[in-house]
């Protein structure tokens, strides 16, 4: 085998002769780059020169005797053979004829870059890493920013070192690796300065619930070990795979991370890195625009579609010639092998007191007690089944995390080691809370949940919990009624996507208002002219990344819209325009200033009526674009609008009328706008609403309500309250009636559906189109509509 092997000699196949991350840059380098993605040039020592370098200097018989007899639990006793094994091969001298090599290929790739002493990567690629069972996470090192002959040899010698510290050697044993059938190639690749701009990771799966229609991609400013490792808490953006791969601008998330430092070039010293602060106002702005997350995003359905798999890759983005990169792709190895006919659910039964918040990995539940690491000297003290609490981990600790019952770090992604290694491991997972160290102490119990959406809450003491398993493979499915889902938070959407369904009958936009964007829409509006200074500052610190403060509010609706759009796709997703009643709406930041005081908000200034009144018309058009940007500009066509409390036909001329002059025209585009039947007026007067509506949803709790003259808010009359009332009933069987005689669709959205299985069985009978019931019910609610069906 030859020392030296370019990129352009190399493929996949070479994984036995340069291991999986050279073998992978060789695939792309000569098939890849012809379809537009960059790659930098490089050369790869094989791992026919690392054997040979053990063989020829004899060092491979000396470390089997120091790593004879290891007890890998002993962390003292690996620490002192890891050392030693390092010791012995930093010592050794190259054999002249690899060292030759070696000098003559970094001469070449000067030639190439058309520069003196070409500043290089040094990876380490072992012949056993990154396959599709075994990501060894940042398992042997990488030395950047090297230039010369002299210090390419050394960072050389450094990488196959790297292939016996401690986690690597426990590692192998873990996985029941021979130590000496896996080789080490090192790659030397020319830098892209991403020092000077940004760099991250992508996936071209999401890495929290296996869903594949998503690319996540993480990004932070300069090199980009600080991602990796989880210094930093970057920036995540999301894109919508199907409508990108049609041209659209499919961003269907972006989350500000904190970005707080970087790694650069160093000025001067010994060291060829250096650690800077990130200056606030870089901060404060996404590391990456838009036309470069779609680039990105584009790339990864490239490498994907010719991998045939999921797969993790790292970019970065030169600061001299402002282009992007691929620097490494290899398979993912932990989402994508999940068994897609077994829903597993964990179920928090009980709250207690939230100590502290980060990223949830991993859609489980820990529990045990806390363990603070302060530093790697520490990690004797860990004892298996504790919760593992530090700033950060990198691979120097995943012979402790593999022992943990959950992870808890200060900083760090969704990307970052620790992440990663949860996910590869099995165990739940809080990243980037900021100060779990300062606020956890060894020794108290607490709970770890990953269930509530993207947050990851740390709870004090020990909550119930349970863990729900349902194969769905032979679940039965109803032939006429379609089930429906009723979705409020875009987070937990590509989880819930999972559950057998025939799309979304319900998506609400109050949970995205009141969560993601916080402030009262006229309040955006008219920032400027706010005297408030404490209202002004909390605006300012949530739209950080907007100079336009208007578009924040249109931005996030659309992707709080888009994500739950993207997770059914292409089956319809009916989302209701905001029903907020005044109180709520006066409870967003800034909204008392522009919220009257109402005795009744239930029966009040909402839905439709707000959107055509001159007091909130301009927030309504906001409202409108965001559903603009969401079907058009990332062609989520299957979303259809839903009017709610739509009290006469003349509101709902109105409110069609504005949502036309906003781009928003019924028919146009294929866009279908649906009504709340939950007023006895839209039963009443069902004929004319069918004139100007493509359907109907019966909000039976609202329909209860105003048919029994009942305030479902009310204590006092609540036994009144009852959605089988015949009344009712009587109600939903008319306007189903109705509907169809003028050949409009009917479902319902209501609770009823999802806490009386009779009252489903009901509403079959009586022909309904769709049934759109919480994600807890759906499976048991389908089996029982089934049944219904039959008779």
């Amino acid at each position: 085998m030859k020392n030296i092997l370019w990129f352009n000699e190399l493929n996949i196949s070479d994984i036995p002769k340069v291991g999986g991350k050279n073998a992978s840059l060789g695939e792309m380098y000569q098939k890849l780059t012809k379809k537009g993605i960059k790659v930098p040039n490089g050369f790869a020592i094989s791992s026919g020169a690392y054997y040979t370098f053990l063989k020829l200097t004899g060092i491979d018989k000396e470390i089997k005797k120091i790593l004879t007899g290891l007890d890998t639990g002993n962390m003292k006793d690996l620490a002192k053979r890891g050392a030693l094994v390092r010791e012995v091969i930093l010592n050794a001298e190259f054999p002249n004829e690899l060292k030759t090599d070696i000098d003559s290929a970094y001469k070449k790739l000067c030639t190439f870059a058309k520069r003196q002493n070409v500043d290089v990567a040094v990876r380490s690629s072992a012949t056993a890493e990154d396959l599709p069972d075994a990501s060894f996470a940042g398992q042997q090192e990488s030395y950047l920013n090297i230039k010369g002959e002299h210090s390419l040899l050394e960072a050389v010698k450094q990488c196959m070192a790297s292939l016996f510290t401690d986690r690597a050697i426990s590692y192998r044993v873990d996985k029941k690796y021979d130590h000496f059938k896996i080789g080490l190639s090192v790659g030397v690749q020319i830098m892209v300065r991403s020092d000077l701009a940004c760099s991250g990771v992508m996936f071209s799966i999401h890495t929290e619930t296996g869903f594949k229609n998503a690319v996540i991609i993480n990004a932070s400013y300069g090199l980009g070990e600080y991602i990796v490792k989880g210094t930093v808490t970057p920036d995540e953006y999301l894109v919508f795979k199907p409508t990108l791969k049609q041209g659209f601008k499919s961003i269907i998330g972006k989350e500000l991370g904190s970005k707080k430092h970087k790694l650069i070039y160093a000025s001067g010293g010994t060291k060829p890195t250096q650690d800077v602060e990130v200056s606030a106002s870089d901060q404060n702005k996404y590391a990456l625009n838009d036309a470069e997350i779609l680039q990105l995003a584009k790339w990864g359905c490239l490498i994907e579609d010719h991998y045939k798999k999921p797969m993790d890759m790292e970019w970065a983005k030169d600061g001299h010639s402002k282009q992007l990169f691929i620097v490494q792709a290899r398979p993912e190895t932990v989402e994508s092998r999940v068994n897609p006919n077994v829903i597993e659910e964990y179920i928090l039964e009980e709250k207690g007191k939230i100590i502290v918040e980060g990223a949830a990995v991993g859609k489980k539940i820990g529990q045990g007690k806390v363990r603070v690491i302060p530093d790697v000297s520490q990690l004797h003290v860990f004892k298996e089944g504790e919760i593992l609490v530090a700033e950060m981990t990198d691979p120097d600790w995943e012979p402790i995390m593999k022992k943990a019952k959950g992870i808890i770090t200060d900083s760090g992604g969704r990307t970052c080691h620790a992440a990663i290694v949860s996910r590869e491991l099995g165990i739940p997972c809080v990243v980037g809370t900021g100060k779990a160290t300062e606020l956890l102490r060894t020794g108290q119990e607490v709970t770890l949940s990953g269930v509530e959406g993207e947050v990851g809450r740390v709870y004090n003491g020990l909550l119930k919990y349970k863990i729900k398993k349902t194969n769905i493979k032979n679940l039965k499915r109803p032939k006429r009624v379609k089930v429906m889902m009723n979705v409020g938070n875009p987070e937990a959407a590509f989880a819930e996507s999972f559950i057998p369904n025939d799309g979304v009958g319900l998506a609400r936009e109050e949970f995205i208002i009141s969560n993601f964007i916080k402030i009262h829409p006229l309040a955006l509006i008219n920032y400027k002219k706010i005297k408030d200074l404490a209202v002004k500052n909390q605006i300012d610190e949530l739209t950080a990344a907007y100079d336009n403060k208007v578009q924040f509010y249109i931005d996030k609706l659309a992707y709080g819209i888009g994500r739950i759009a993207g997770a059914f796709w292409p089956k319809d997703v009916i989302v209701r325009l905001s029903d907020f009643k005044t109180n709520e709406y006066a409870g967003l930041i800034g909204g008392k200033m522009y919220e009257p005081l109402e005795d009744n908000p239930m029966i009040g200034w909402r839905g439709a009526s707000r959107y055509y009144d001159p007091k909130y018309i301009e927030g309504f058009k906001l409202e409108c674009l965001a559903f603009k940007k969401a079907r058009e500009e990332m062609g989520l066509t299957n979303i259809k609008i839903m009017v709610p409390f739509c009290r006469t036909i003349e509101e709902g001329e109105k409110v069609l009328k504005i949502m036309a002059q906003h781009g928003l025209k019924r028919g146009v585009k294929g866009l279908e706008v649906y009504v709340m039947c939950e007023i006895p007026s839209n039963v009443i007067l069902g004929k004319e609403f069918c004139k100007i509506f493509d359907g109907f949803s019966i909000g039976s709790n609202d329909l209860t309500q105003l048919t029994l003259g009942v305030d479902r808010d009310s204590q006092l009359v609540a036994h009144v309250y009852n959605e089988k009332n015949e009344a009712v009933k009587i109600l939903i069987r008319q306007i189903i009636k109705t509907a169809h005689q003028y050949k409009r669709k009917v479902g319902i959205c209501g609770q009823a559906p999802s806490d009386f299985p009779d009252f489903a069985q009901f509403l079959v009978r009586e022909g309904i189109d769709s049934i759109s019931l919480i994600p807890d019910t759906v499976i048991s609610t389908t089996v029982k509509i089934a049944q219904a069906e039959k008779k």
